[in-house]
């Protein structure tokens, strides 16, 4: 890679936490963040993770594997903490020697930051912070970084914007630990403005979908690249009683699909069919299959399109090696006219 010595120094606390010539991270996309498009990451200096989502743990293992077959750098993997075989999934981290363990989706349950550190192979924790409070409570209790994202990221979202959680929390939390900053984050330029701050680096995930070694499908693909900031927008829940994290994607059928099937879910809660935490994954199972109809099969009027609000910023195809060089370039220069 070039030499970026400004950007290097204010990514030097990231870089080494990670273990990456750079502290880029690539967000943790549901079918697309799995062995092509992480290990090229890493292999190109930044920080590729696995998306684990619904995975068992026998083709959580598999991914691992054949991630290690195609690069000798760290990567991380990603785990929901709603999933019912979370601890399986966490010991097949640790036999397989995993670096680094992220924690999304909710507070970390019991035990599970332990599990992680504590193991054979003890791995850093990574966990999502959506605010002040809860960030020095994750920090109390074992997460060796936290990740502060933005409600303009792709996905799972909060309420805040990127900006003011970066203006809260970073003055608070980055001069005494690792902290990374992430959602609408599409140009150095950006990135440079946080290192600033005092993130240690940051997290992309719209900006690394339809790079060259995503699998995403040529039609996923180009509805990203035919879209404006203003098309991807969040769902809306419609039962107070099912407390459905926000979902930001592509307006398309499908999101009109999603309302419907909150509906069906919220009417098998009235009739005391199932109990909240089913409810609550039966809403992450109809994400994973909607996302895999728009990801693997081309779907795209009748699958999800998980975007961020950068999604405006992306035009064409690029290998993943160049973003990261393009976003490192952009750092620089921005740091420099300072």
């Amino acid at each position: 890679m070039s030499s970026y010595p400004k950007t290097d120094r204010l990514m030097q606390r990231g870089a080494d936490f990670l273990g990456s010539e750079t502290a880029i991270l690539c967000g943790a996309m549901s079918w697309v963040s799995e062995r092509n498009l992480v290990s090229a990451i890493s292999n190109a200096g930044g920080f590729g993770v696995i998306a684990c989502g619904a995975m068992t743990p026998e083709l959580l293992e598999t991914e691992i594997a054949e991630t290690q077959k195609l690069t000798d750098k760290p990567f991380g993997v990603n785990l929901i903490t709603m999933h019912p075989q979370l601890f399986d999934l966490i010991e097949v981290c640790d036999k397989a020697g995993v670096s680094h363990v992220v924690l999304a989706g909710g507070i970390p349950p019991k035990g599970s930051v332990e599990a992680i550190k504590g193991g054979a192979n003890p791995a850093k924790v990574i966990c999502f912070a959506p605010t002040l409070a809860l960030a020095k409570k994750l920090l109390r209790s074992g997460a060796d970084a936290l990740v502060i994202e933005g409600m303009e990221a792709g996905g799972h979202i909060g309420p805040v914007s990127t900006s003011v959680l970066a203006q809260e929390m970073l003055p608070e939390l980055a001069e005494d630990h690792i902290i990374f900053v992430a959602g609408g984050i599409g140009r150095g330029q950006a990135i440079a403005g946080y290192l600033e701050m005092g993130a240690a680096g940051v997290q992309l995930g719209t900006r690394f979908a339809c790079a060259s070694e995503s699998i995403a499908h040529p039609d996923f693909k180009k509805a990203f690249f035919r879209a404006n900031a203003r098309d991807a927008v969040a769902s809306v829940q419609v039962d107070a009683r099912l407390p459905v994290i926000p979902v930001r994607a592509l307006k398309n059928k499908g999101t009109e699909e999603f309302t419907a099937k909150q509906r069906e879910v919220a009417g098998t809660l009235d009739r005391e069919e199932i109990a909240m935490e089913e409810a609550q994954l039966q809403i992450e199972h109809y994400w994973a299959g909607a996302l895999r109809r728009a990801v693997i099969d081309g779907d795209v009027e009748n699958g999800s399109l998980m975007a961020g609000q950068s999604v405006g910023m992306l035009k064409a195809e690029e290998p993943v090696a160049d973003i990261i060089q393009k976003l490192m370039a952009q750092s620089e220069e921005a740091l420099s006219r300072r």
